[in-house]
C-alpha cells in the first residue's frame, strides 16, 4: 500500500498525522510525504536561514520512519491552489500512484493549509481518495474515523521534537491531549491514544476502511448493577 501524507509547513505532517504514519510503517506501507511551503515565516530572523533549519529539521523527522521528504518550496503564508500548486500536486500523484493521499482539513486555522487541501482536493480528481487530518485543537473537526496510535506517540513526539526550532514542546503536549480526547471520543480502551481524520465519499471513493490502520479497541459499554434504594 502507498500513502501519501501531504502538509502546508515542516512540521504538520508530525503533529496531525505522524501516530498514523508510525501505524502504516509498522504495516509494511510504502510512504511519501511532502511539505508544500519553505516554512520561511515560522520564526523570527533570517528567513533563508530559517528556511533551510527547518527542512534540516523536517528531513531528520521523516527519517524515522525511512522516509525522505518532498519539498514543494512554495512561500509560506502565501500558498493559493492556484494552478501552480495544482499543477505539483498532480504530478506528484501521477509519480507516487498511491492508495490513498492524507493532508489538512478544509477549515483548518492556518490559510495555508486551507490552500492544500483545496489543492489537493482539486489535483486527486479520479486518481485517489483523499482523508483530511484533525484541525488544530481540534475545532469544527466532526471525525469519521480513528487510528490507535497509542503504541506509536513516542515516535510521534520524537518526530516532533525534531523541529527545534518551533519550541516543540508545545505542539508535543498539545497532540497527547488531543490525541487522548479523540481516543476517549470514540471509546477507546482507558491510556489509548488516537488520530482523527474525516472522509467525504467523492465518486469513485466511497470507502476507506480497508486503507486504514486499526482504530482504538472498544471498550464494552455496560449498565450500573448498583441497586439504589
Amino acid at each position: 500500500m502507498r500513502i501519501l501524507a501531504l502538509g502546508a509547513h515542516p512540521d504538520d505532517i508530525e503533529i496531525f498525522m505522524f501516530g498514523t504514519m508510525a501505524a502504516y510503517a509498522a504495516q509494511g506501507a510504502e510512504l511519501t510525504f511532502a511539505i508544500a511551503t519553505d516554512g520561511a515565516r515560522g520564526g523570527h530572523g533570517d528567513p533563508a536561514s530559517l528556511a533551510r533549519a527547518r527542512r534540516q529539521e523536517a528531513t531528520a523527522a521523516a527519517s524515522l520512519l525511512g522516509v525522505t521528504p518532498h519539498f514543494l518550496d512554495f512561500a509560506d503564508g502565501a500558498l493559493v491552489a492556484d494552478a501552480a500548486l495544482i499543477g505539483a500536486l498532480k504530478a506528484l500523484i501521477g509519480d507516487i500512484r498511491p492508495d490513498l493521499a492524507i493532508t489538512h482539513a478544509p477549515n483548518d486555522y492556518h490559510g495555508d493549509h486551507r490552500a492544500l487541501s483545496d489543492g489537493v482536493r482539486i489535483a486527486a480528481s479520479f486518481a485517489v481518495p483523499v482523508l483530511h487530518a484533525d484541525t488544530l485543537g481540534g475545532t469544527g473537526f466532526s471525525p469519521t474515523h480513528y487510528v490507535d496510535i497509542s503504541g506509536h506517540f513516542d515516535l510521534k513526539a520524537k518526530a516532533i521534537r525534531a523541529h527545534q526550532s518551533q519550541d516543540p514542546e508545545r505542539f508535543v503536549d498539545a497532540a497527547r491531549t488531543q490525541n487522548a480526547f479523540r481516543a476517549g471520543q470514540c471509546n477507546g480502551e482507558t491510556g489509548a491514544l488516537a488520530e482523527a481524520f474525516r472522509f467525504e465519499p467523492v465518486f469513485p471513493f466511497a470507502d476507506i476502511r480497508a486503507l486504514l490502520p486499526p482504530a482504538p479497541p472498544i471498550r464494552p459499554v455496560t449498565v450500573s448493577n448498583k441497586v439504589v434504594k
